[in-house]
């Protein structure tokens, strides 16, 4: 089963990774922890660059971010937490994660913006209150790129660590152990989904 989902991700290659970023930062339907692990373990497998891995997940994760950016400075920081509450539940968005967000912004600003694209939860939302607080264009394509440079970064390598035991693996107990590795990602995705689907 792994090794299908990974040859799926290897054949959609790199714009095919941008793509899937964009959309779990936009509409979350996939987790990034799903995404760039696997795209991680497919250029292990020598299907991909890993830094074109890197790079086309960033790139597809900073343009979601540019959207949730301008639409804050569209709504403004007033309106944000009404319209969290009436639009955000079509996003997989919650008031509270709004609220999270603009207090992590309000108490570290720009360090927010670069510390939280590596903080599942906030990771995504955080582009809202720094849209809607006006902080300027370039710092923010810059903290976000950096930060999601860093978390992509990580996740591949993570892909990498897992490409490794699940050779490993493969070779001690056979097919079995893909069936293994496979239910126990089936099992990381469901949980990460019924995490946000279960958040107020």
């Amino acid at each position: 089963m792994l090794e299908r989902v990974i040859e799926v991700v290897g054949t959609l290659g790199y714009l095919g990774i941008a793509a899937l970023m964009f959309l779990e930062t936009v509409v979350p339907p996939i987790p990034s922890e799903a995404i760039m692990p696997l795209a991680g373990v497919a250029a292990a497998q020598g299907k991909l660059n890993l830094l074109g891995v890197v790079v086309s997940g960033t790139i597809g994760a900073l343009l979601g971010n540019l959207l949730w950016y301008y639409l804050g400075r569209r709504i403004g920081p007033k309106r944000l937490g009404r319209w969290a509450d009436r639009y955000g539940r079509w996003f997989g968005l919650s008031a509270r994660s709004v609220d999270t967000a603009q207090l992590w912004f309000a108490r570290y600003g720009a360090a927010a913006v670069f510390l939280c694209r590596m903080v599942p939860g906030i990771r995504t939302w955080i582009s809202l209150p720094a849209g809607a607080a006006g902080m300027s264009l370039v710092p923010f394509l810059l903290c976000s790129a950096l930060g999601t440079l860093l978390w992509t970064a990580l996740l591949a390598w993570t892909g990498l660590l897992l490409e490794n035991n699940y050779r490993l693996a493969e070779q001690q107990l056979g097919p079995l152990s893909a069936v293994a590795f496979g239910g126990l990602l089936f099992l990381i995705v469901l949980w990460k989904f019924r995490r946000k689907n279960s958040a107020p």
